[in-house]
């Protein structure tokens, strides 16, 4: 969605600190407008900003208010080369995020806001976006060293060429190496054995490290014909595939403690209509050692984009409340 802004889902907590400054990095390779929206799920049992008195006394709301906007200031004044704009709403924050995705470029959140404690691997509004938005969500978690190459998991799944797409053009605008990963499981019986069941594919050998090694072939095979339209189109970008005899989701996590990005589909092979989050990337959002890049198939449906409320502009002097 060229032109649109970064969104980002902000409640005050340092997860969702990091994801803000994320952004702010990302949209300075776009040239895009960052858009911070902080949501009041009022009934909620976490406080939204740390320090302030329960719900629903209307000044706390007001704290809570000047709170973010000065801490849309203080991320305006560090990256002052991107235009920052924030929004402050009440409703359910996933509900609502997913709304204002609908005009958005990319959806970045933290991966465990307020309402998290120790040891929780992801909060449930990280998992809830990735599964529900209208656009690319990040799950900013863990380092990202900026010489670090950007990961994506290969597949031959409905909107693979979307996640090569994005996976593609961030290694390019981040000028390192795309490493894409083809994980496959070995047949569950003796390679000899699965050979002779498949003769017509592979010719019954005797030697099942021969038969094993055709089934690899068949693997790089489908993996560079997926591959080969996004090489032409960077050919200057290098690309390291690498085949891995594993489970996907632990494939890539393991890849993700050595890099900057991982990039992966929605839903995987595996999925099935109606499924919105497919297992690997909700693993990964889980799991992953950096931030992860979830990224929908466009060709789904989209509701009918509805009214959001308005911005205001983040600046060295706040101004008045941004609610009508």
């Amino acid at each position: 969605m060229t032109g649109y802004p970064i969104l980002v889902g902000f409640d005050h907590s340092p997860s969702a600190t990091a994801a803000l400054r994320w952004a702010q990095d990302e949209a300075a390779r776009r040239k895009a407008p960052v858009r911070l929206v902080y949501v009041f799920e009022w009934g909620g049992d976490a406080n939204p900003v740390p320090g302030i008195a329960a719900w629903p006394d209307p000044a706390v709301r007001q704290e809570a208010t000047a709170a973010v906007r000065r801490a849309a200031v203080e991320a305006s004044t560090a990256r002052p080369d991107v235009p920052l704009t924030m929004s402050v709403v009440d409703g359910p924050v996933v509900p609502t995020l997913r709304r204002f995705s609908q005009r958005a470029g990319l959806l970045v959140v933290g991966h465990r806001g307020l309402g998290g404690f120790t040891g929780m691997l992801a909060g449930s509004v990280a998992v809830d976006v990735a599964t529900h938005a209208h656009c690319p969500v990040v799950v900013v978690r863990g380092s990202a060293p900026p010489h670090q190459p950007v990961v994506v998991g290969v597949d031959d799944a409905p909107g693979t060429e979307q996640t090569l797409g994005f996976a593609f053009e961030q290694a390019a605008a981040r000028q390192v190496d795309l490493v894409a990963v083809r994980a496959w499981r070995p047949p569950p019986v003796p390679a000899r054995s699965w050979c002779q069941q498949s003769p017509a594919e592979y010719p019954p050998r005797t030697d099942p490290a021969a038969a094993l090694d055709l089934l690899v072939a068949a693997e790089q095979a489908m993996a560079d014909q997926v591959l080969r339209s996004w090489r032409e189109k960077y050919p200057h970008l290098p690309v390291h595939l690498q085949l891995v005899p594993h489970n996907p989701a632990q494939a890539l996590v393991e890849a993700s403690a050595t890099a900057q990005l991982v990039v992966v589909g929605a839903r995987g092979r595996g999925g099935f209509q109606g499924l919105r989050l497919g297992s690997v990337a909700r693993q990964l959002v889980h799991h992953a050692r950096c931030p992860i890049a979830v990224v929908r198939d466009l060709t789904e449906p989209v509701a009918q984009a509805e009214p959001i409320a308005p911005a205001e502009r983040a600046g060295p002097s706040p101004g008045a409340d941004d609610e009508p």
